[in-house]
């Protein structure tokens, strides 16, 4: 039986092996969606990652026969344990052929890593921060992946709880079929809800007008999501990056921004035309022909992704979802947009989940991160 070696990413050379590995494991993949092979490289450069400026971390290799047959990061984010006092080493970029003795090796790396560090536990797949993909796809593995959702084989969980890892978060992912209209009554009720508290849905007439609002859309998500006990605040240069990275994707049709009378943003929603099949096309590059499939994604697409949103405490529970969906509707409507993907939501979530209740949503996928205490 041939041995397992994991040798650790040193060169250039072996960090495109690295980023590359996927597009091998799901070559012929139907549901897989690689990630822009450029963005991937940028991940593990301190000039273009913000998160490497108060975290460790270390990428390997599984090699069998000579040749690559899995891989796995390991991270240490300085700033978690610094500002919640949160100490785990965490795993993502995990991927394997179907073979037990390479999963255990890509464990077994990751638990000397950690006791290496003196660190009581490891947690994955997840990335630097809680906003980067996460999760191990448990449910659904015959539908099509999105941007930013972790795609898997079947066997993965089932090799990872092998090797004693359990459960820590679970996070559920709706389809919605949007119907052909909706009813009067919501309308009505947007109507005396906008009334009642002086709200206002913006317009924006180009992107350059969102950009006065980029920075609101972080402070809320933080107001938003802080209570969480592993949230932890958007950097500057957080925020920087992810402007850089995104913003060249988004359409202005497709945010929704709500402001009170004195022009404060209350709440924001975030979708996008599904790119997951632009991405299979250009196999993760925008040149030479890439670019081609995102701009006909972009205009012509009957699915959708939801991204991100955020409300203000003060205005939760109070009817201010119902706008964001009728105002969704509406665009989608014109665009002839069809299927939501909801992307992942934290099972304990009911707040965001509230916002489809009305609308027959379908749990079509489910993800998990495991992890493991170290003795």
């Amino acid at each position: 039986m041939s041995k397992v070696s994991i040798i650790e990413v040193k060169t250039a050379e072996q960090l495109k092996q690295f980023v590359q590995f996927p597009m091998d494991v799901y070559k012929n993949n139907p549901y897989f969606v690689p990630s822009f092979i450029n963005d991937e490289m940028n991940v593990w450069n301190p000039a273009e990652n913000p998160a490497l400026q108060y975290s460790e971390a270390k990428q390997f290799l599984a090699y069998k026969n000579n040749t690559i047959v899995g891989r796995i990061a390991l991270i240490i984010n300085h700033k978690e344990e610094k500002e919640l006092d949160i100490k785990k080493v965490r795993f993502g970029w995990i991927d394997f052929i179907d073979d037990e003795d390479v999963s255990k090796a890509l464990i077994q790396t990751a638990i000397e890593y950690a006791k290496e560090k003196n660190i009581p536990k490891i947690e994955g797949p997840m990335g630097f921060t809680n906003l980067d993909k996460a999760g191990m796809l448990t449910f659904g593995f015959d539908k099509l992946a999105t941007m930013i959702g972790i795609y898997n084989h079947e066997y993965y969980p089932k090799h990872i709880e092998k090797w004693g890892l359990t459960k820590e978060k679970e996070w559920v992912e709706f389809e919605i079929i949007f119907p052909d209209s909706l009813p009067s009554k919501i309308y009505k009720f947007n109507e005396l809800i906008s009334q009642k508290y002086q709200l206002k849905v913006l317009k924006f007439n180009s992107k350059e007008e969102i950009l006065h609002y980029v920075d609101a859309m972080f402070d809320l998500l933080d107001v938003t999501y802080n209570h969480l006990s592993t949230y932890t605040p958007i950097s500057e240069e957080q925020r920087k990056t992810y402007k850089e990275k995104y913003f060249k994707l988004i359409d202005k049709d497709y945010i929704v921004c709500i402001v009170d009378s004195d022009n404060n943003l209350i709440s924001f929603a975030i979708t996008m035309p599904s790119y997951s099949k632009a991405l299979q096309k250009s196999k993760g590059k925008l040149l030479p022909f890439g670019w081609w499939h995102f701009l006909r994604a972009g205009k012509k697409n009957e699915r959708a992704n939801f991204y991100l949103i955020g409300i203000h405490p003060d205005y939760q529970r109070r009817g201010v979802t119902s706008i964001i969906f009728k105002e969704i509707f509406e665009t989608f409507k014109k665009k002839g947009v069809k299927f939501l993907e909801t992307n992942p939501e934290l099972e304990d979530n009911k707040n965001i989940q509230l916002l489809w209740q009305d609308y027959n949503p379908v749990n079509h996928k489910r993800r998990r991160t495991y992890s493991l205490a170290i003795e």
